[in-house]
């Protein structure tokens, strides 16, 4: 992904600079976590880089795509096929199996059914649930249901997995085991981009950027 002086203002009176212009290059298989302060701009930022918000200024590319140059169902289609996201609220059908919630993330493609479910065995594998595909998010710990939302979002096989406080609703132990679990899908050649406020969350993207009222800085972490 590239940002080149992207920018968002919302309408006033009086407008707000939520981000001002920035330039960010994210490439292929990096590991880069976004921190900053309450109200510095980070969702202001994942709402452009996730597709859900577009700038006022400037020009977003995903995968080499101009974005600013697509219709809104074609930036849909787009976000839907390249982008997995991943948030703090695990987002779980609660009467559902982990192997439903997964494939529910394929509804609305052209994935046939019995396609949809075998690929969603297949992410669960990848996360290390392939031996709870049957049970309801309830008798899911904490940690595991969030691996659940990690196979929801890697089922459509995206290039850019985008999370926004992956840990924040875990304890010590399953936000460790989740991170690690970052670490492996970085380390098989995954494009990941963390949200935190933790900064030993922060410290395990190779890059990190700082927002602060609404500009971006960047540090090299690893």
């Amino acid at each position: 992904m590239e940002f080149r002086e992207v920018a968002l203002t919302y309408p006033g009176p009086p407008p707000v600079e939520a981000l001002k212009p920035c330039e960010l290059t994210v490439r292929r298989g990096e590991f880069v976590t976004i921190v900053g302060p309450s109200g510095s701009g980070k969702s202001t930022f994942l709402n452009v880089a996730g597709l859900l918000d577009s700038p006022t200024g400037g020009r977003y590319f995903l995968d080499g795509i101009d974005t600013g140059q697509l219709p809104d169902h074609a930036r849909t289609a787009l976000r839907g096929r390249r982008i997995g996201f991943v948030f703090q609220s695990f987002h779980l059908l609660p009467h559902r199996s982990a192997l439903e919630n997964v494939a529910l993330a394929m509804l609305y493609t052209s994935v046939p059914r019995a396609e949809r479910f075998t690929r969603a065995r297949e992410a669960l594998e990848q996360v290390g649930l392939g031996h709870r595909a049957t049970a309801v998010p309830g008798r899911l710990s904490g940690g595991e249901r969030q691996r659940v939302a990690i196979a929801r979002a890697l089922v459509g096989r995206p290039s850019l997995l985008l999370c926004d406080e992956p840990t924040g609703n875990l304890d010590c132990a399953n936000a460790a085991s989740v991170l690690t679990l970052l670490d492996e899908l970085h380390a098989a050649g995954m494009t990941v981009m963390v949200i935190t406020h933790d900064s030993e969350v922060a410290a395990r993207g190779r890059r990190t950027v700082t927002v602060h009222d609404g500009r971006l800085r960047e540090q090299v972490t690893a």
